[in-house]
């Protein structure tokens, strides 16, 4: 039995292998304080809950859902981004629902890529913009993302031969995993890159609505002329809680999302359709409790940052995202240092080298950890030796 070459280079998937080992620790005994992957645990409201509960007791939505999602949840997208940035979408043609934007991210390279043609990938990144790429037997071009860059990618630093054979480029602000954050300067840059070289930007905006201090995070689909060159992923798992449903979005450029969506009607049968009326229902009503949640996640980020600093495991304090990026100590690699703190303390971290090159030497850690548990972290944390 023969496999496809690009099987044999695609690597298990981080997170996965990463829970065994966690949950090896737990079969052991070993009281396991997992920061390692950014699974809200701050439930969504009632009402949202009450609505999932209805939609799937009601048995006409056991039917195969419609491929481009339902009109009314392509209106309720359009809705949300006109409130949320001022973004004026057309819902028939510059909106797509998704289960989940992660497959709608891997997919995106099979519209996109023909092998061999190059896509801009930051590093670290979201390990899916990479692996997408592989899976059409395209080539990953990396941008590193670096303290020296203050974690953005430098333009001016890709060489033009290769910005001319590029087709895709990928973003992600707030950034997982650095929490690092832009304004519209930034996003009117890649813009004007994107047009100079007739590329497509890929921006990945899940962590939009989680968000800190005096900071709110922008779309890049607000820069004029954006909507040419750009679409943006978004997602209902972290903004509402609803990880587990599978549901997120893709939207700006109709000619991407049209391509996409042909795609997707090829490979799977849409979004359940329950999920899709629960989404409705969270993208339309009211939105206040969402600043009330991200006080939550604030606490948690000030708590750890205290901590981190204090056990000399220096960490950036994030505007926004749910995660923080610290350095580890001298004398570890990533993966060392994650699995030293598992065993010395029962902390558990995700290896910076897990995002890519330029991800070594540092960790990242999510506040998607409850508050006694956050406490109970700082506690050990305040015994550990390196």
């Amino acid at each position: 039995m023969k496999f496809a070459n690009r099987i044999s280079n695609l690597p298990p998937y981080l997170f996965a292998e990463l829970n065994k080992s966690v949950n090896a620790r737990r079969m052991a005994g070993i009281d396991v304080i997992n920061f390692g992957i950014g699974d809200p645990d701050v439930p969504p409201p009632s009402f949202i809950l009450d609505s999932l509960s209805l939609e799937v007791h009601d048995p006409r939505n056991m039917a195969y859902p419609n491929y481009y999602g339902l009109p009314e949840m392509r209106r309720a997208i359009a809705e949300w981004y006109k409130g949320r940035f001022n973004v004026s979408l057309d819902p028939d043609h510059e909106t797509l629902p998704l289960i989940g934007s992660k497959e709608g991210i891997a997919n995106l390279a099979t519209a996109m890529l023909d092998p061999g043609d190059i896509a801009l990938v930051p590093s670290p990144g979201y390990p899916v913009y990479q692996l997408g790429t592989l899976l059409v037997d395209g080539v990953s071009y990396l941008m590193p993302c670096t303290e020296a860059t203050d974690y953005l990618p430098d333009f001016d630093a890709i060489p033009p031969r290769i910005a001319e054979q590029a087709r895709v480029l990928w973003l992600n602000y707030p950034n997982n995993p650095t929490g690092a954050t832009v304004g519209l300067d930034f996003f009117k840059r890649a813009v004007e890159y994107a047009h100079r070289y007739d590329i497509l930007i890929a921006h990945d905006n899940p962590y939009s609505d989680i968000y800190f201090d005096d900071y709110c995070p922008p779309s890049i689909l607000q820069v004029d002329g954006a909507k040419e060159v750009a679409v943006e992923f978004n997602s209902l798992s972290k903004t509402y809680s609803m990880a587990g449903a599978r549901i997120g979005m893709v939207v700006g450029n109709a000619r991407v999302v049209e391509a996409l969506g042909r795609v997707k009607s090829n490979i799977d049968s849409g979004v359940f359709t329950a999920v899709q009326c629960t989404a409705i229902k969270a993208l339309t009503s009211d939105q206040s409790w969402i600043p009330q949640r991200n006080k939550i996640y604030e606490r948690r980020r000030d708590v750890l940052v205290a901590a981190l600093c204090k056990a000399e495991l220096p960490v950036r304090k994030p505007k926004a995202s749910l995660y923080l990026w610290g350095k580890v100590p001298q004398g570890f690699t990533a993966m060392e240092f994650a699995f030293h703190l598992l065993d010395e303390i029962g902390v558990f971290v995700t290896p910076g080298s897990g995002f890519g090159e330029y991800g070594e030497g540092h960790f990242r850690m999510s506040l998607t950890v409850a508050d006694q548990q956050v406490d109970d972290a700082v506690q050990r944390l305040a015994r550990l030796k390196l």
